[in-house]
């Protein structure tokens, strides 16, 4: 009888490190496969600009969407340009036209869209998941939001923690790195800020991309603006000191204008 039972408990507690190792192998493995064939743009995180000077170029001042902002292109069509949504009197985006065939479109918004998002619409994720993952100020800013995303790489991922919560938590963190990203932050993703805003510039105007995207985000507002140069017939396209120029103009209207 004690050699079954010496059997039976070397039968039970190589079970059990099977087990303990099966369960902490697996996580890891797939961390390991999840790193390795991740998305290239899942390697992009923000850098600071390089260039942070301002055009100094005559230009156009722009009321849009309650927000007010410098252009240095004189060349507006305001016959071509829209305003959505076309059904409703208030216009959350606007898609602005340029003689050049520059296009700009701007798209303001409540400064906890993504946690909105997450939270409230068919995800319906906890708010406590939603700032484990993210942050607890991502509940409130688009930016820090953005921040937790953007800064987060595949480089980064704890392959040999025995948490299956932190395995989970960087798991949506690189999925939504693969998903929140535009094509043009392939080329590049870059820290931009105001005296009001600050935020993020996917696109390195260096290699011409066909657009470059502003997500910029204060403590009342998130404002959105994206320039598609697929037609501009300027064959530098938009410039970084062009750029800056309506970042740092950027500011609410006052109430009293449209």
């Amino acid at each position: 009888m004690k050699i079954v039972r010496r059997i039976l408990v070397t039968l039970a507690a190589t079970l059990t490190a099977v087990f303990i190792v099966l369960y902490g192998i697996a996580p890891v493995a797939m961390s390991f496969y999840q790193t390795r064939y991740a998305l290239p743009i899942t390697r992009v995180v923000p850098a600071d600009l390089r260039d942070e000077s301002v055009s100094p170029a005559s230009g156009t001042k722009l009321d849009c969407l309650d927000h007010e902002f410098e252009v240095p292109w004189p060349d507006l069509d305001e016959s071509k340009n829209e305003f959505f949504p076309k059904d409703k009197p208030s216009k959350t985006m606007a898609r602005l036209h340029f003689r050049s065939g520059l296009q700009v479109i701007a798209i303001s918004s409540p400064p906890h869209g993504f946690a909105d998002q997450f939270t409230k619409s068919e995800m319906k994720m906890a708010p406590e998941a939603f700032a484990a993952v993210f942050g607890r100020n991502a509940a409130t800013s688009d930016y820090e939001f953005m921040k937790r995303v953007l800064e987060f790489s595949p480089d980064q991922i704890h392959h040999w923690t025995l948490s299956t919560a932190l395995h989970a938590r960087e798991e949506v963190l690189l999925v939504t790195k693969s998903i929140v990203p535009s094509k043009a932050a392939e080329t590049g993703i870059f820290n931009v800020h105001s005296a009001t805003y600050r935020g993020f510039q996917q696109g390195n105007t260096g290699v011409r991309p066909q657009a470059v995207l502003l997500d910029l985000d204060s403590s009342s507002d998130a404002f959105e603006i994206i320039f598609l140069q697929k037609d501009y017939t300027n064959t530098h396209g938009v410039t970084q000191p062009e750029i800056n120029r309506v970042v740092q103009s950027l500011h609410k209207a006052s109430s009293n204008q449209s």
